[in-house]
């Protein structure tokens, strides 16, 4: 879900391209059932989709990558889908196996809060008191400092005992209580909404609040509100470690040995509702329709790209440079969306997990990646330094800045 730095980042590709029949038109050929909802992999014999796998190839022996998955469109048409590499040794990857989705999880929950909005149910301006009174400063934090993460909340995330004893027990199943335990004991960076810091506490609150409004458990409301109407079939919560198959293995080094990763209890990554699954076809979509504001009115939609967090943010005596962080119309934190160079995108990294959704809606282009990692891979979001490539690529004048 999640990110531990709060700068920016985007992803973009252009082109248009030709490609052979997929693998599921094999299927149907040979009389094997056919699967509607099936993420299947296509292979372009040249021209810009072809590019896009060149890109990934050369990326995945850079980057020392396990797996690399992707699938690019334009127009909501296919340009590329593909998977290089292995899922766990001898098991090769494959388009439709899933992988946690982090705070791709985020951007649904800021888009079902801004349809309430729309629906005059709730005001982004409306305190969290009225839904969440015991939480501290709960008549100073309002829904949109929650979404647009300028509540002044600190980040649990990069908190150091939280650290300490998620790297020790990375199987631990963590509640709401016990991850916002750790930014409830500190005093906040600012008063709300002054500033800007990333805050993954923020987000498990809007979860809780998206609940108390409207009397729907989080997960169905997801379903009812994004991934129904979106068509997302292979995106759902889980309420535990598991994930359904076929599963795109992790692995990672950050305990100092290279191990394997991939039910590891992300409980602790975003409110309990919204920690997702999800597969490759499923990201190429959802960055689409987040990327458009599909499911908002236009006002609403304009809110996601800017609540009002262009031009705020910077250091002060008691808020540091590394966690107050300007924001610029070029590179903004938006209402739970990172807006770059034109990309609307969510970035997620973990416990070996890294991807990327992208749409850069001046070519109606998106952009989902994948990756687990190799015993030497790089730290760092390497879905998104691959999109980054595309971009530079097929975008250049609207580059995806990496390291966030």
């Amino acid at each position: 879900m999640t990110r531990t730095r709060a700068a920016l980042a985007l992803t973009a590709a252009t082109m248009i391209a030709t490609s052979l029949p997929s693998t599921a038109g094999a299927a149907a050929l040979s009389g094997a059932p056919h699967d509607p909802h099936a993420c299947v992999r296509s292979e372009p014999q040249g021209g810009p989709g072809r590019t896009v796998l060149d890109i990934a190839r050369q990326a995945k022996d850079q980057y020392g990558l396990k797996s690399v998955i992707l699938k690019v469109t334009r127009d909501g048409h296919d340009l590329a889908t593909s998977a290089l590499g292995e899922s766990m040794t001898g098991v090769p990857a494959e388009p439709d196996m899933h992988f946690r989705a982090g705070s791709v999880g985020i951007a649904y929950m800021g888009t079902m809060l801004l349809q309430l909005v729309d629906e005059h149910v709730v005001s982004l301006d409306d305190p969290i008191s009225r839904w969440l009174p015991d939480v501290p400063h709960a008549d100073q934090i309002t829904l949109r400092m929650l979404g647009s993460s300028t509540s002044g909340l600190h980040d649990y995330v990069t908190d150091p005992a939280f650290l300490a004893e998620l790297e020790a027990h990375p199987f631990r199943h963590w509640t709401d209580d016990d991850v916002l335990a750790y930014p409830f004991s500190h005093d906040l960076w600012y008063d709300p909404g002054t500033n800007w810091s990333y805050s993954h506490g923020n987000f498990v609150l809007l979860g809780e609040a998206l609940e108390r409004i409207t009397g729907i458990p989080l997960d169905k409301l997801m379903e009812q509100r994004v991934t129904g109407p979106l068509g997302l079939h292979n995106t759902q919560n889980n309420f535990t470690p598991d994930i359904p198959a076929p599963v795109l293995h992790s692995f990672t080094s950050e305990r100092g040995k290279y191990e394997e990763s991939t039910f590891w209890n992300p409980s602790w990554t975003t409110a309990r509702g919204a920690v997702i699954t999800t597969d490759i076809c499923d990201l190429a979509r959802s960055a689409q329709a987040i990327g458009t504001g599909e499911l908002l009115s236009p006002a609403g939609f304009q809110t996601q790209l800017n609540p009002g967090t262009v031009g705020l943010g910077g250091p002060t005596d008691k808020c540091p440079a590394t966690v107050c962080l300007h924001n610029t119309e070029a590179l903004h934190f938006g209402f739970t969306v990172l807006v770059e160079n034109g990309w609307i995108l969510q970035n997620p990294s973990f416990s070996g997990y890294a991807a990327i959704q992208a749409y850069l809606p001046s070519k109606c282009l998106s952009i989902a990646v994948s990756t687990t990692k190799g015993p030497d891979s790089p730290d760092g979001n390497t879905a998104e330094a691959i999109a980054a490539q595309i971009a530079a690529a097929f975008a250049p004048d609207n580059p995806i800045p990496t390291g966030s």
